[in-house]
């Protein structure tokens, strides 16, 4: 299966001075409009923003004013572009800031796209942290939670702060997650189940101190498990 390309924005048209012959709404999206210059289309724009600019029809507009109305359209159009986005899930900066490059927009739009969500409050790492690791602190250990933190562009500081806040009950999570691992792994191999397990747990970014602590405490759990404890050699050799 082929992977799909990347989503672009349209592409922006290229500035120029003309006097306003027509402006009229898009079919496609009444909120916006598109602007002629001498009979031909030059851009489109958000209708408040040609309200706001005051465009009218034989205004004469001159490449420099054609040029900030289409980056202000630009950015508008991140903008859209970037609410939508977060109204998925909790986006960190850098996920939204990639979205809108790999959609083809400007740095210049991307930054003020991202200045106008993060103003409105949509935009918050530190929040965003809390979220992810609220969500995933049951299943993964301090060091893979702020791996994947950082990996979505998360401030070093500003993942720790996140995970000393949450005051994560690693050894409770990891003494779950080992339980559920040995039902599934099922060997008849006591030393090799405590190879997969020690290496799975540690995969799941629990430290050393804690598969330690998890692996003794299994073997006293071995009647539950349905395994021989992993630490006494099998009844069969030796």
């Amino acid at each position: 299966m082929r992977p799909r390309p990347p989503a672009t924005t349209e592409p922006r048209p290229e500035p120029r001075a003309g006097t306003v012959t027509a402006i009229t709404a898009q079919a496609h999206d009444p909120e916006r409009v598109s602007v002629f210059l001498d009979g031909a289309f030059a851009f489109g724009l958000p209708a408040l923003v040609a309200h706001d600019e005051g465009l009218r029809l034989g205004d004469l507009i001159d490449a420099a004013r054609a040029a900030a109305l289409v980056a202000r359209d630009e950015a508008a159009r991140a903008t859209s572009a970037a609410v939508a986005f977060l109204g998925y899930r909790p986006r960190s900066e850098k996920e939204v800031r990639d979205r809108l490059r790999q959609k083809g927009y400007a740095t210049e739009a991307v930054d003020q796209a991202v200045a106008k969500v993060a103003g409105w409050g949509y935009l918050d790492d530190a929040n965003f942290a809390r979220l992810w690791v609220d969500g995933r602190s049951g299943s993964r250990g301090r060091r893979l939670l702020e791996q994947e933190l950082r990996h979505k562009g998360v401030e070093r500081e500003t993942a720790r702060e996140a995970l000393d806040e949450a005051a994560l009950d690693e050894l409770g999570a990891a003494l779950d997650a080992g339980r559920k691992r040995l039902r599934q792994i099922g060997s008849a191999d006591p030393a090799a189940d405590r190879r997969r397990l020690g290496a799975y747990l540690v995969r799941r970014g629990y430290g050393y101190d804690t598969v330690r602590t998890v692996l003794e405490r299994l073997l006293g759990e071995a009647d539950e498990t349905g395994l021989e404890p992993v630490d006494h050699p099998d009844p069969g050799t030796g």
